[in-house]
């Protein structure tokens, strides 16, 4: 493994261990009986998020900041295993990006800084289903990366396996003449 797919690799598994983290409020939310304390667990586990220190929401960014390079640095070889593995991997991930922008922070905002006579208690309960539901997708999509990647992997060893057979298989019908030659 080199040093591109590392920078691809350890932020999509950094951001699956933050996201499987909040897992654990959220298929409470999504998928469980939706109680007052599953409610208030939500409220409390999101707006500690939130109010994370600025260093902690400064690595966030910069982890996305060092996938983005890490696959955009794989494609610049532009050959096929590119252009499928890794392109597939950062429309994924530009997807995973996308819904982080449009749902993760107007639901976060909406769940710890409510609009006041705008935002009611349901209203914060179903930003904070939608941020749930939001984080499932993201997972998906970073689960998707990781295949991808180990796909891409798995097809350059058995390429190489495969080259190495059929130059086994050359030499060996090699003729005496050829063989003379090299």
């Amino acid at each position: 493994m080199g040093f591109k797919q590392a920078a691809v690799l350890a932020p999509v598994s950094f951001f699956l261990g933050v996201f499987f983290i909040c897992f654990n409020v959220d298929h409470r939310i999504l998928w469980g009986q939706l109680t007052n304390d599953v409610v208030n667990d939500g409220f409390q586990f999101y707006t500690t998020f939130f109010n994370a220190p600025p260093a902690i929401k400064a690595l966030l960014h910069g982890m996305v900041g060092v996938g983005l390079i890490g696959l955009l640095s794989k494609l610049h070889k532009w050959d096929d295993s590119a252009m499928f593995f890794d392109g597939s991997s950062l429309a994924a991930y530009v997807f995973s990006i996308a819904v982080y922008i449009t749902v993760t922070i107007p639901a976060l905002r909406t769940i710890v800084i409510p609009v006041e006579n705008v935002d009611t208690q349901e209203d914060r309960i179903e930003a904070m289903r939608l941020l749930s539901a939001g984080n499932v997708i993201i997972i998906f999509g970073l689960g998707g990366i990781l295949l991808l990647q180990a796909g891409q992997e798995y097809a350059r060893r058995a390429e190489i396996r495969a080259l190495a057979t059929a130059e086994e298989e050359r030499k060996r019908k090699a003729t005496p003449l050829e063989k003379k030659d090299q």
